[in-house]
């Protein structure tokens, strides 16, 4: 179910301490909720909770009773009593194991039975990051479906095409929402993969040996393979990381990033071609009717979506070199120098992201086009383009083609001239139709720019089908979002 829309930024609540941006201005409330202190806590308790039940499950020395008092307060979290217990302990973990102690007291003996930090921390993070793909996907899958409906829309729209930003063949405007749409495809591809072969991290104990269960089982190493599975199996997971240190390699956190990355990188390139677009008045982000552009210039519409999603996306990329450099910098069996880093980037990467695809996702639905602009500009360049279509036609009605060639030139460079020196509209069609040399040639259809944009409709066609059209059929049930994002 879609999150309730508001309109504009939401409202933090009154504090003289910073708050970051990205919860306040852009990130879903869903998405902010993954990576709460709240959710943080609750993730911790339900892998306690997962463990103490697959050790009463395997016969360990904890009842059917602890398990459920444990289940009744497991959603108990009380942030304040864990942050009273840490200013004493100075250690997190052992602050919230504290915490929940003091609500079940009967199963507090029990509680973290065998396990280190890193059974409760690492195994947390993997949750959390597996929900927020989650949404990361539902969000592309709707960008996906608004871009390639635009594509249908406008696929035999034609539009000058631009390499290096100037002038060159033609397009359309539905080629264009097809190429940013292809993007968006292959991030989806990728979010897939990382959600295909995420792995629990297991619970392997201090330096990964899983010696302190194996303790737990009187050498039975059967039984320690048996009691991760079952844990985790009930938290979601087919498969446990193979190998491990205290830690899982970080380089799955690197790879998740740079997926954030590549998502980013083409979210940049969409917002900047509407913000180039927009600049030739030919497509415009939306824009509410009160809307201020400027406070000083009141004409002004400034494509501020597409800037802020630009902003955010440099930010994301630059935060995956953050988690290359955790990867490398992980010690024999760990360090804790990647801890504070990790708490910062993989929230905030996915909180950024989250707030990036809401804006190309309110783009694409909105996407406000001006077919008479794009016309005009067309007008401005297509003779020129036109002139070897229009040589070919009068060498077939019977002239020389050499001759015409250098008539052609002649009044190209004169409409040019006209053009830079006199700021007036290409006249070079009207001195074509004005040449007895080109009556035999129907300059208007010569210059028809659906004879410009070659396969571009075709080439639209086949990518809905063959690639828009699976992909929805994959993502069926996937929900698709509303945005809270408002322009």
């Amino acid at each position: 179910m879609s999150p309730p829309r508001s309109k504009g930024p939401k409202q933090p609540q009154t504090t003289d301490r910073y708050s970051s941006p990205l919860e306040s201005r852009n990130a879903s409330r869903e998405m902010s909720a993954i990576f709460s202190a709240h959710r943080r806590a609750l993730t911790w308790r339900r892998i306690w909770v997962a463990l103490a039940r697959a050790q009463h499950e395997m016969g360990l020395s904890v009842s059917a009773a602890q398990v459920r008092a444990l289940e009744r307060r497991v959603e108990d979290v009380d942030l304040a009593a864990a942050a009273r217990h840490e200013r004493r302990l100075r250690h997190d973990v052992m602050a919230h194991l504290q915490a929940f102690g003091d609500q079940v007291p009967r199963a507090r003996g029990i509680l973290h039975l065998g396990a280190t930090s890193m059974d409760i921390v690492d195994n947390a993070d993997l949750i959390l990051m597996r929900d927020a793909l989650s949404l990361i996907r539902q969000w592309l899958v709707t960008a996906v479906d608004a871009l390639a409906k635009q594509a249908k829309r406008y696929r035999n729209m034609p539009c000058l095409g631009f390499t290096h930003y100037q002038p060159a063949q033609l397009t359309t405007v539905g080629k264009r929402a097809a190429t940013w749409c292809w993007d968006f495809v292959r991030n989806l591809d990728d979010i897939d993969a990382n959600l295909g072969q995420l792995r629990f991290r297991g619970i392997r104990g201090a330096t990964g040996t899983q010696a302190s269960f194996l303790k737990l089982f009187d050498g039975r190493a059967s039984k320690v393979g048996q009691l991760e599975k079952r844990v985790a199996a009930d938290l979601g997971f087919k498969s446990c990381e193979p190998v491990t240190g205290q830690t899982y390699s970080r380089t799955q956190d690197a790879r998740i990033l740079s997926t954030l990355a590549n998502i980013a990188a083409g979210a940049h390139k969409f917002a900047n071609d509407i913000r180039l677009l927009a600049n030739l008045k030919e497509i415009e982000e939306p824009f509410e009717s009160s809307q201020v552009g400027s406070s000083a210039m009141a004409y002004k519409r400034n494509p501020m979506l597409c800037e802020r999603a630009t902003g955010l996306a440099r930010f994301v990329i630059s935060l995956a070199q953050s988690a290359f450099q955790n990867a490398a910098e992980q010690w024999l069996e760990r360090t804790l120098d990647d801890s504070s880093n990790k708490r910062i980037i993989i929230p905030e990467a996915f909180m950024a992201t989250d707030g990036i695809l809401q804006i190309v996702v309110r783009v694409a639905q909105g996407l406000v086009v001006y077919p008479k602009v794009m016309r005009s500009r067309i007008e401005a360049e297509l003779p020129f383009m036109a002139t070897e279509n229009i040589l070919m036609a009068a060498v077939a009605a019977g002239g020389d083609r050499q001759a015409l060639h250098e008539r052609i030139r002649v009044h190209a460079q004169a409409a040019a001239r006209v053009i830079k020196q006199q700021g007036r509209p290409n006249d070079l069609l009207d001195r074509l139709r004005g040449d007895p040399a080109f009556d035999g040639v129907a300059i208007d259809r010569a210059t028809d720019p659906r004879a410009f944009i070659g396969l571009a409709p075709q080439q639209v066609d086949d990518f809905l089908k063959t690639v828009v059209g699976p992909l929805r059929r994959r993502h069926r049930s996937t929900p698709r979002r509303e945005p809270e994002i408002e322009v």
